[in-house]
This record gives C-alpha cells, sequence and structure tokens, in this order.
C-alpha cells in the first residue's frame, strides 16, 4: 500500500537514532513528524496563557456573563485556526487551497443558518446593551409581557394572563423597545368629563381629594387636575398623579373608581353624548302646512 509502509534507510555511519528520525511515513520523515507534535504542544500552551489573559481582561469589562463566554470561544476557535495553518506550513501543505475552501464553506453556511446568525448577533448585543432584564414589563414591537429569560437566540416572556412567549432575539432588536420597569416612578393619566354646570374649581378639588386620599400617590412631582379640553357637551379634565412602578395600576384603577364616587357625592353630573328628539304632535304638522 503506497504511502502507508515506512520507507526505512538506513546509513552505514549514521546511529540508529538517526535511522529511524529520517524514517519516512507518507512520504514525511519521523523527524520531521516529531517536529511538528513539539509545535503543536507550544502552540497549545500559548493558546492557553492567551486564553487565561483574555479571560481575566473579559472579567474586567461589564459585559455580560453570557458575552464573554461567547467572545472567550470564538476567540478560542480563531487561535487554534491559526495553530492548524501553522502546523500545514510546516509540513509544506499548501493552505491556499484549504483557504479558498474554507471561505466557500463559510459563506455557504452561513447563508444557511442567516436567521440563527441574526439571533445570535441580536442575543449578544441584547446582552451587552441590557435595555431590560429578568422581571421587567416591556413592550417589544406589539408584544407585551414580563421579561422571564434573555438568552442567545430568544427572549422568553409571560404576559399578564399567563401566556409564555418566545420572541427571536433578530426580531426584538429590530422592533421599538418600551420598558416600563426601568424607572422607579411611573405617571398615572386619565382624563374625565364634567358637565359645563359644575364649577370648574368643585370639579378640581373633587379630583384632588382623590388623588391626596390615595397612600400610594406621591407628592413629589406634585399631582394635577387642570382642564384639557371643552368639548360639545362636558369639560374634559386631565388627571396626572405619579405612583411607585410596581404599583402602577393598583393607583389607575383605584382613582378611576374613586372619581365616580366623588362625583356622585358632591352632585357633578359626568355629561355623555347623547341625542334630543323632539316630536311634533300631528295637529301642530296640519297647521304648519296651512
Amino acid at each position: 500500500m503506497d504511502g502507508s509502509v515506512p520507507e526505512i534507510t538506513v546509513s552505514e555511519n549514521g546511529s540508529l537514532l538517526e535511522n529511524i528520525l529520517y524514517t519516512k511515513i507518507g512520504g514525511i520523515t519521523v523527524g520531521r513528524i516529531l517536529g511538528v507534535a513539539v509545535l503543536a504542544l507550544v502552540c497549545l500552551m500559548v493558546i492557553k496563557l492567551l486564553m487565561k489573559l483574555v479571560t481575566r481582561s473579559l472579567a474586567r469589562t461589564r459585559l455580560d456573563e453570557g458575552v464573554r463566554r461567547i467572545v472567550a470561544s470564538v476567540i478560542r476557535v480563531v487561535l487554534l485556526f491559526i495553530m492548524v495553518l501553522i502546523l500545514m506550513d510546516s509540513l509544506d501543505i499548501s493552505i491556499t487551497s484549504l483557504v479558498a475552501t474554507l471561505s466557500v464553506v463559510g459563506l455557504a453556511i452561513s447563508l444557511a443558518i442567516q436567521n440563527f446568525l441574526s439571533n445570535v448577533a441580536g442575543g449578544i448585543q441584547l446582552l451587552s446593551t441590557k435595555p431590560f432584564g429578568v422581571g421587567d414589563y416591556i413592550e417589544a414591537g406589539s408584544t407585551g409581557g414580563t421579561v422571564d429569560e434573555v438568552g442567545l437566540f430568544y427572549v422568553k416572556m409571560h404576559t399578564p394572563d399567563n401566556k409564555v412567549i418566545q420572541i427571536p432575539n433578530s426580531q426584538v432588536v429590530s422592533d421599538k423597545i418600551i420598558n416600563y420597569s426601568a424607572q422607579s416612578a411611573r405617571r398615572v393619566e386619565f382624563n374625565v368629563t364634567a358637565s359645563y354646570d359644575a364649577p370648574v374649581e368643585q370639579v378640581k378639588a373633587a379630583l384632588y381629594r382623590v388623588i391626596e386620599g390615595h397612600k400610594k400617590v406621591q407628592t413629589d412631582p406634585p399631582p394635577q387636575a387642570r382642564v384639557s379640553n371643552y368639548g360639545s357637551s362636558s369639560i374634559e379634565y386631565v388627571v396626572r398623579a405619579w405612583c411607585p412602578t410596581e404599583d402602577y395600576w393598583d393607583v389607575y384603577y383605584d382613582l378611576m373608581e374613586g372619581v365616580k364616587v366623588e362625583f356622585d357625592a358632591q352632585g357633578i353630573e359626568m355629561t355623555y353624548d347623547h341625542l334630543n328628539v323632539h316630536m311634533i304632535p300631528p295637529a301642530a304638522q296640519q297647521g304648519n302646512k296651512s
């Protein structure tokens, strides 16, 4: 079998060690193979040393743990690839064709897993920029929910009605992200209407009593109750009050319910659009015709 049987060249003046080193296996001497093995061992030791330095450098950064692992893995693969090229060059193996082949294969693979790579890139972006974290309530595009997990491929969240949703990272980073939990306080805002017959100061006083009577409403910034619009059949008022983010919906519903109760107690009419129909008696219609 050509190339598999060692070709031993014996020299009359050479030692046994020299004869062994000059033994050819597949056209390559044993000595050269041993030299490549030593070179590979040195390369591995250098790679191990460099990876320790990379790990320590990444640990000093503010990058997420998942991002640091990804970066370290990519650097390790690049270093191993460089080591392979060095070993091939030491064996006089042409690396030009290998690089060209790997380029074509890499392009084909990247096209085949384009969505996969875009999700990975999106995951790295989310983990490094941190627009939201686990436990935050967010809206990503048209989807809203509480974040359960920020992974390398998907963002997992659950909706208020407890449905679990997984959104690809590429979709999350391409849409508008609203983080409702990023700040410690949120502003509750809604509009109410009152009759033109109700004095403005009376309506505002009633609204302030409702706002200031809620224990979760903050005094800084101060709440507001102001006229916002004059409608065809009512005056519109806007109510603004600040509260802790986690109490937003409790405060919102409490104030909405409290306004109706207070208006009823003060005799303030909450008007609504209506149509008055005037019936004309038949005798009056005949009189108009004559």
